[in-house]
Formats: structure tokens, C-alpha cells, sequence
């Protein structure tokens, strides 16, 4: 039997190679004889340089960028061929912001990242986004790739009150925003509603917070605004597609990147994985993508998650044929303090399930 193995990362816990990896070390103790395929997953968010990178080669520049408070952090540029691959977590990440200060939090250091990977020789730049703890539209990426303004562009959101008039950079390079969500800049489903909260956000700030972008758009473009994915990291994708960028759903461009419909093709199994699988799954993340094209193949697919949060009438339309929750199969303790080993024990108990 060959299995394909195509998981996200585990946020905060497994990166998709290592969650990759759990699996297959799991599935091999009940199923020896089995052929597994390891393609490890990204939507655009965290991991997506490590997962192209593995499947594409190139050459790794490591550099360090300004972080969401202005503090020093590591990155690295993906330069395969002339395309350079960033992502935007490495500079502005939830990790880094801690869920914190949000409203003073900036994006300058992305920019850092676009204008790095330029001068390493890139005429397309590829920006995973996803993961973000910044909610500034993008203002910090335009000041670090020249934009100026008559309010600070690189101090957040919060600098953004009373913003009239904007200059733009131009840049000799092809952008593509590799995005995981298609909302717009503002409004009921735009950055600040739909993620301020988990970024640190307070309920009673949000309509304050959407305003502050509101101005942000009038200063700018508000058509732009109105753009599938320009609320994508906190209106990130607004400020690229205001210097000309494409979009392209992360979870396709990783697809295409892996060769994932020919390998999904080749096997009898297609076994994905994330964090938490929940409605949010339909919106562009990995598990959808990947049963997407196991279901174009006419493969089976399973899901193995840290927590399962949908029934399963709603687990069988985003095309997964059976979910396992770690938490659920080994415990909170058990999956928190040991991911690695908790998944690979889920893996050996869905092998001895699926495993022909």
C-alpha cells in the first residue's frame, strides 16, 4: 500500500516536516511493508520556506530583519532560481508578538525581507502570509521598501490616525501574495473582525482598530481594499497588491510546488494533518487543500489533527473521510507536552484502521 503524508504544521508545537515525519514513523510500527510518500504541507503561513525548500532546493540566504516591536530577528530568503520565497511569520509572527501590543506592532521588517531577497538577485518575490500578530495594513512593509507618509508607517496601526497622504515606492519586481484567507482590508469580515482577537485585539477596540484601516485604504486605494485577500496577515496582501502584487492561494502554489496531484495519483491514501481542524479548515488551509486533490484523484483521505473540532457530516464535506484528535486519543498532557510522540502513536492506530 503507498501512502501519501501531507500534513501542515502543528502550530506552536510540530513544524510539517516534523509532524511529517511523527506520522510516518508511527504508520511503519504496525505497517512495515507500506511505501510512504512524505510531502510536507504549507498554506503560506509558518514553515512555508522550510517546505518549499525541501522541495524545490535552492540556495537558503539567512538575514535578520527588523521583528513586529523593532527588535533584531533571524529570517531566511528562499532564492530558487530568480524567484525568492519569504515569509512573513519569520518578521511578524504571532510567535514573536506573543498575542501582545498588536496595535503598535508593524510589518516593516516583511519589507526587509522583499527588499532582501531582491538584492539577492530575485525579479519575482514569492510572500507566504498567514501567522501574522501585526494588524497594520501592510504600512510597515511600504516604509521599509521606501513609502513615505504624513503619519509614522512603521510604528502599527495605532500610528495610522489621521493618515491623508501617502507616497508609494515603485519596485522593479514581480510580487505574489500567497495567501491563505480572501477577506477584505475592512469591514465585517476584514482583518481586524475576523483576527484581531487572537492577535491581542480587545472586543471593544475592534471597530476603533477597523477604522484606523479604514483611513489607511481612503489614503491609499480603497478599491484595493475591497480586494480578495488584501485583509490576508493583518492587511499584509493589501499592501502588496498596492505595489502591483498577484494573489495565489498558499495551499495551491505549495501543491503545485510538491507535484502533490501526481503524487496524490500513485497512492491509495492520502493522510493530511494541522493544529486544529476546524470550519477555518475550508478557508485555504492545508487539510482542504490536500482532500481537495485527493478527492480529484479519487483517494481517500484522512485527517489527524491536535484537536478536532467539527462533527462528522461536516469533517465528510470538507472531504475527509475520518478525523483522529490527538487530544481525544492520547490526552491534553500527553499531546501538549509530547507532540511528536503522541502523533506518531495516533498514526500507528489509524495505520492498523486504513492500512490494507
Amino acid at each position: 500500500m503507498r501512502v501519501l503524508v501531507a500534513p501542515d504544521s502543528f502550530a506552536g508545537t510540530l513544524s510539517a516536516v516534523e509532524a511529517a515525519d511523527a506520522i510516518a514513523a508511527g504508520w511503519r510500527r504496525h505497517a512495515v511493508d507500506d511505501v510512504l510518500d512524505l510531502a510536507p504541507m504549507s498554506d503560506g503561513g509558518p514553515g512555508f520556506v522550510d517546505v518549499l525548500h525541501a522541495a524545490l532546493g535552492g540556495e537558503l540566504e539567512p538575514v535578520v530583519v527588523s521583528g513586529p516591536f523593532g527588535d533584531p530577528v533571524p529570517a531566511t530568503v528562499l532564492l530558487a532560481g530568480h524567484t525568492g520565497y519569504v515569509e512573513s511569520s519569520q518578521a511578524c509572527g504571532l510567535q514573536l508578538t506573543g498575542g501582545e501590543r498588536a496595535e503598535h506592532a508593524t510589518t516593516f521588517g516583511v519589507g526587509e525581507l522583499v527588499a532582501a531577497a531582491v538584492a539577492a538577485g530575485a525579479t519575482r518575490v514569492v510572500v507566504g502570509l498567514g501567522g501574522s500578530g501585526t494588524n497594520d495594513g501592510g504600512a510597515g512593509l511600504l516604509a521599509a521598501l521606501g513609502a513615505t507618509a504624513d503619519r509614522p508607517l512603521d510604528r502599527g496601526v495605532a500610528a495610522l490616525e489621521g493618515i491623508s497622504s501617502v507616497q508609494l515606492p515603485e519596485l522593479a519586481v514581480e510580487l505574489v501574495a500567497a495567501s491563505d484567507v480572501e477577506s477584505a482590508l475592512t469591514g465585517l469580515f476584514g482583518a481586524t473582525k475576523s483576527s484581531g482577537p487572537q492577535k491581542g485585539i480587545p472586543e471593544e477596540r475592534l471597530p476603533a482598530v477597523d477604522g484606523l484601516l479604514e483611513d489607511w485604504a481612503a489614503a491609499t486605494d480603497r478599491r484595493t481594499a475591497l480586494a480578495k485577500g488584501a485583509g490576508a496577515a493583518g492587511g499584509l496582501g493589501f499592501a502588496l497588491f498596492l505595489l502591483g502584487a498577484t494573489r495565489e492561494p498558499g495551499i495551491d502554489l505549495v501543491a503545485g510546488a510538491v507535484d502533490l496531484h501526481r503524487r496524490a495519483r500513485e497512492a491509495d491514501l492520502v493522510v493530511t494533518g494541522e493544529g486544529a481542524f476546524d470550519f477555518s479548515s475550508r478557508s485555504g488551509k492545508v487539510p482542504y487543500g490536500v482532500a481537495a486533490v485527493a478527492a480529484e484523484a479519487l483517494r481517500p483521505c484522512v485527517a489527524l489533527a491536535g484537536q478536532v473540532l467539527v462533527g462528522s457530516r461536516e469533517m465528510r464535506a470538507l472531504g475527509i473521510e475520518s478525523a483522529y484528535s490527538l487530544v481525544d486519543m492520547v490526552g491534553e498532557e500527553r499531546a501538549f507536552g509530547d507532540p511528536s510522540g503522541a502523533l506518531a502513536d495516533v498514526a500507528a492506530r489509524v495505520a492498523r484502521s486504513w492500512s490494507a
